[in-house]
C-alpha cells in the first residue's frame, strides 16, 4: 500500500499535472468570461433579428413540466464560441513556437565511399572495406 501512495505522491508532483491543473483553473475562467459574452452580448444581438432572447425559448408540455430548450441552444454557442477561441489560442501558440525553435538539421555523419559504395565515416582518409584511399573532405 505503501508503494501505491509513493507512485502516486509521484504522479501528483510531476509538472504535467500541475499545468493541468493550472490549466482546468484558467479554462473555469475562461468558461465565466465566454458566458457573459454570449449572454450579454451575442444573445441580445441575435434577439435583435429574432425578437427574443434564446434563454427565454421554452416548451411548456404539461403544467408542471417546462423544456427550456433555449438555455441549451445557449450553452451550445458557449461551447462553439469558447472551442473556437482555444483553437486560435493553439493555432497562434504553434504558429509562434514554429518561428521561435528553428528546427535543425543534423550535420551528416557517414558519407558513400566512390568506390565499393559502403557507407562510411565522413572523417574517413581510407574506406574500411575497400581500403581505398578517399580524397579530404570539404
Amino acid at each position: 500500500m505503501k508503494k501505491f501512495f509513493d507512485e502516486f505522491k509521484k504522479f501528483i508532483s510531476k509538472g504535467n499535472v500541475m499545468s493541468m491543473a493550472v490549466g482546468i483553473i484558467i479554462g473555469g475562467a475562461f468558461t465565466s468570461i465566454v458566458t457573459s459574452f454570449v449572454d450579454d452580448i451575442i444573445n441580445p444581438l441575435l434577439g435583435l433579428f429574432g425578437g427574443m432572447n434564446f434563454d427565454q425559448l421554452a416548451w411548456n408540455i404539461t403544467g408542471g413540466v417546462t423544456l427550456t430548450y433555449g438555455k441549451f441552444i445557449t450553452a451550445v454557442i458557449n461551447f462553439l464560441i469558447t472551442a473556437f477561441v482555444l483553437f486560435l489560442i493553439v493555432k497562434a501558440f504553434n504558429t509562434a513556437t514554429d518561428k521561435l525553435i528553428k528546427k535543425e538539421e543534423a550535420a551528416p555523419t557517414t558519407k558513400q565511399c566512390p568506390y565499393c559504395k559502403s557507407e562510411i565515416d565522413i572523417e574517413a582518409s581510407r574506406c574500411p572495406h575497400c581500403t581505398s584511399e578517399l580524397e579530404p573532405a570539404e
